[in-house]
């Protein structure tokens, strides 16, 4: 008899052989993989679109929690329902009333932050192959959920006022002539993550036709819509097609992210399926953090805390355009946001902005490349800049020391006499700017 052993598996991965195909679509996020960097002290990061809550009454929330938990903690730390407790989803009613939408609780599903929401939609509608079609540029939150379901991201082309009608509707005809299945249209039409572009009332209007012509759903993310810092907010998709959009809504850029509460709002016979898919994943969503919430919204002037929020971004974000002005090299072109957290930025032709990423954390500052926007490799030529944490003074350093690492780049090129013509990948360099 042999007294062999079995041979010691030395991979180091001895699970490799067994994961799930999908697990092939899960990819390190390119924004939390620059955590540990960005959060030095000694570098300026304009990578993470972190709110800045350091305006929120902390003592009165922290007081009103305190007494949440000694008049109503046995509710309040209990399981709750799988679509979320129906006092918030009263309230969720009054805050998407500011952007037009006539929602009714019974179709909100509550979720852990909106990004489960997205999870779940995505879930609920999406077979391996199926098409999610997706500005150019998109949230990468976004893109690695529809490649983790094993999705086909199809691009749809952005410019100053959105994304483009035509080039949607041609996307469409053209898949569909190939026989592929186009599941639904991802859209952040206020304030896109990462561009910061606005897309147009008229733009919402004929996308939204576009797409319930053609039997596609229209799934509307909308984080950033009440932190308009120019003008009144543009009315939701949602507000005028509620058969065919599905909306999606958070408290973390209008509240605090840390309680992860957010909804989404769809037809009624897709928030039956959303409820189901919410049960499978959590049985209920946070049932502490939406009566906190819940709280919050009936104890404070919220609507006065969203104008604060909007002042102190809006000299953020006009501390970011000031110091792009006075510091980028020529050939350097950049979005105007009205709103949001972020501002997309095209180098001169020859740059690649992932190459540059390590000279720019070795110049104390740190900026997220525009190729985790796309998820076919385009956007090498960008970046995005985020203005929503950094005071204004630490904005205007920190676009001085990324100006210093394009001048010095573009120097090493001029010595060298290195081609700048542009790359394959270059040719999509994302919308147009509003500012040259």
């Amino acid at each position: 008899m042999s007294l062999e052993q079995p041979r010691r598996d030395t991979r180091l991965d001895r699970y490799v052989d067994t994961y799930a195909e999908r697990t092939h679509g899960l990819k390190v996020s390119a924004v939390r993989a620059l955590f540990s960097v960005a959060n030095r002290p000694e570098v300026v990061s304009l990578a993470g679109g972190m709110p800045n809550i350091s305006d929120l009454p902390l003592d009165i929330i922290g007081s009103k929690i305190g007494e949440l938990i000694a008049t109503r903690g046995t509710q309040a730390m209990q399981y709750g329902s799988g679509q979320g407790e129906e006092m918030i989803r009263e309230q969720i009613c009054e805050v998407m009333a500011l952007e037009g939408i006539t929602g009714h609780p019974d179709d909100i599903t509550i979720t852990t932050g909106s990004q489960q929401a997205l999870d779940l939609v995505t879930r609920t509608f999406v077979d391996p192959g199926d098409v999610v079609l997706a500005e150019a540029p998109s949230y990468v939150g976004a893109l690695g959920t529809f490649q983790a379901y094993q999705a086909q991201v199809v691009h749809v082309a952005m410019d100053s006022d959105g994304l483009q009608p035509d080039a949607l509707d041609a996307a469409i005809r053209s898949l569909r002539a190939q026989g592929r299945r186009v599941k639904f249209l991802y859209t952040i039409p206020n304030f896109n993550n990462p561009s910061g572009i606005l897309m147009t009332l008229e733009r919402r209007h004929r996308v939204a036709e576009i797409c319930r012509e053609a039997g596609v759903l229209v799934v509307e993310d909308n984080p950033y819509g009440l932190l308009s810092l120019d003008a009144d907010p543009v009315p939701a998709i949602r507000s005028f097609d509620a058969e065919n959009v599905v909306y999606l809504g958070s408290f973390s850029k209008t509240f605090a992210p840390g309680f992860r509460v957010g909804w989404a709002l769809a037809p009624h016979a897709v928030r039956e399926k959303l409820v189901l898919a919410q049960e499978s994943a959590t049985l209920c969503p946070p049932v502490f953090s939406q009566f906190a919430i819940s709280t919050y919204l009936a104890t404070w002037d919220w609507k006065a805390q969203i104008t604060v929020f909007k002042d102190m971004y809006r000299a953020r974000r006009d501390a970011m355009l000031d110091g792009l002005a006075e510091h980028m090299p020529p050939g350097t072109t950049w979005t105007h946001p009205k709103g949001g957290f972020f501002v997309w930025v095209t180098l001169p032709e020859g740059l690649d902005a992932q190459a540059l990423l390590p000279r720019a954390v070795t110049n104390r500052v740190a900026y997220v490349p525009g190729t985790a926007f796309y998820a076919d490799g385009l956007g090498s030529r960008n970046m995005r800049l985020s203005f929503c944490f950094p005071t204004p003074e630490r904005i205007l350093e920190g676009t001085r020391r990324l100006g210093e690492v394009l001048d010095a780049e573009l120097e090493i090129h001029a010595m060298f006499g290195i081609d700048s013509t542009p790359h394959p990948h270059d040719s999509a360099s994302g919308p147009g700017p509003d500012v040259i």
